[in-house]
């Protein structure tokens, strides 16, 4: 079924729902590279995560695509951020604080052809300017998550 968007002006969104996976014993956050997207082909390094079905809970989806492109199993803590994007307003994605509970058995798989825990002073260097540059609400986020001691 093809969605007219132009039909709607506000109320449908195509949703995303994406993990901050922080190992407070590193300090460091999962992400992963994807290459030749054939939906944005700017993407790059990204967080963990993908489209929720209909038929459970954001947070079962979040974990269920965080396994199947990390292998890492998760602990979801809180939605820390959702935001639209300004050239593509149908599209919302949800933030989600969450940490690993099998650090060390990491394993690119769905989509991703590569792994990286990253230290969140080194976030920046992988994400802007692509299309997934991280909001400056959510860079600040991280960075109070990376103070802390």
């Amino acid at each position: 079924m093809k969605i007219d968007w132009d039909s709607f002006d506000r109320g449908v969104f195509l949703v995303n729902v994406l993990g901050i996976i922080y190992d407070s014993k590193t300090k460091k956050i999962i992400i992963g590279l994807r290459k030749k997207d054939p939906y944005v082909r700017t993407l790059s390094w990204t967080l963990p995560g993908g489209r929720p079905g209909y038929s459970k809970d954001f947070e079962n989806y979040l974990r269920l695509e965080v396994k199947k492109k990390t292998n890492l199993k998760i602990k979801i803590n809180k939605v820390i951020f959702a935001k639209t994007y300004p050239k593509k307003r149908k599209f919302l994605s949800i933030y989600y604080l969450a940490e690993p509970l099998n650090a060390g058995k990491e394993k690119a798989g769905e989509k991703f052809t590569e792994l990286k825990w990253v230290r969140i002073s080194e976030v920046n260097k992988y994400f802007a300017p692509s299309f997934t540059s991280l909001h400056p609400t959510l860079m600040d986020f991280l960075n109070q998550l990376g103070d802390k001691k």
